[in-house]
């Protein structure tokens, strides 16, 4: 496997912690600790435009697949609703005080992981609340989706792995996935495979339609995993790790196929914070506290 750096985005004033696709195949989304939210063309790496500036740093940001309306969760503030073609505010939920860590959708419901270990469930259009998911004291880290079972996966800070249903909210399974805080779950492009990972480095895979069962374990990093993804053709996956490198993996065998890092391919000098895998000529976007964002070419 050949890997080319393509392009380095800069102009964010702090570190970068979340990605998001855009409307069109060569746009995303970025922000972070500058509480910035800046839309990127692939195809014109200096055409950064500011879409909305929130006053604290920003850990979650969603673009709902029907309306088109990018939430962004401003910690302690609760969440905006930013329609990034006018680029003003339509929308906005004093839901919490709490940090937002991660945001999903799934039909009308919206779902919002909280650093006090609640799950919010929303009405998407009508923005308001319908639900409250109290499973854990520790903070609710990350979300997935699986509509094949009708499942959410919610990783914790308390080294958990939650499922709940997604039509009753009933909390169905409790997996003890990790050492650590758990800060990315994702299930497999097929649904049949649950990939976990986080602060202690492991890599986790757990058999869907074997009641949840330990697949895989792999120690995958040095420092904490911060998040991993799925290549758009799903043979493919990324990790993104502290220890400031980007790997890839085969998703059929998880068997590594290239480490991505500084010294080797001119990587990010810091912590490596989120990916994106875009359908835009299938490149790799990765975010780092260095403030940049990466653009990678794999063949």
């Amino acid at each position: 496997m050949h890997v080319q750096k393509l392009d380095t985005f800069g102009g964010h004033r702090d570190s970068v912690y979340t990605l998001e696709r855009g409307t069109q195949p060569d746009q995303f989304f970025s922000t972070g600790g500058d509480g910035l939210v800046v839309r990127w063309q692939l195809s014109r790496p200096d055409m950064g435009e500011l879409v909305a500036q929130v006053p604290a740093s920003v850990y979650a940001l969603a673009l709902h697949p029907v309306s088109g309306q990018l939430w962004v969760g401003q910690n302690y503030e609760g969440l905006h609703l930013i329609d990034p073609v006018q680029k003003r505010e339509t929308g906005s939920l004093k839901l919490t005080s709490a940090t937002i860590f991660d945001i999903a959708f799934h039909k009308n419901d919206a779902f919002v992981a909280l650093s006090d270990g609640v799950v919010v469930v929303l009405d998407a259009v009508q923005l308001v609340v319908r639900k409250h998911l109290k499973a854990s004291d520790q903070s609710a880290r990350c979300l997935a989706i699986n509509p094949v079972e009708r499942e959410l996966a919610v990783g914790y800070s308390d080294t958990t792995v939650r499922i709940f249903d997604l039509e009753t909210y009933g909390l169905k399974r409790t997996i003890p996935a990790h050492t650590n805080s758990v800060f990315t779950v994702q299930y497999s492009p097929d649904y049949q495979f649950l990939l976990t990972a986080g602060r202690d480095a492991h890599l986790k895979v757990w058999d869907v339609e074997q009641q949840y069962s330990l697949h895989q374990d792999i120690a995958a990093h040095l420092f904490a995993i911060n998040h991993l993804t799925f290549s758009p053709d799903g043979d493919l996956f990324a990790t993104a790790s502290m220890d400031k490198s980007v790997k890839i993996w085969d998703a059929k065998t998880y068997r590594l196929l290239k480490v991505v890092d500084r010294a080797r391919h001119a990587g990010h000098g810091t912590s490596v914070n989120k990916l994106l895998w875009t359908d835009y000529q299938h490149q790799l976007l990765s975010a780092s506290d260095d403030r940049t964002i990466s653009v990678w070419k794999l063949s």
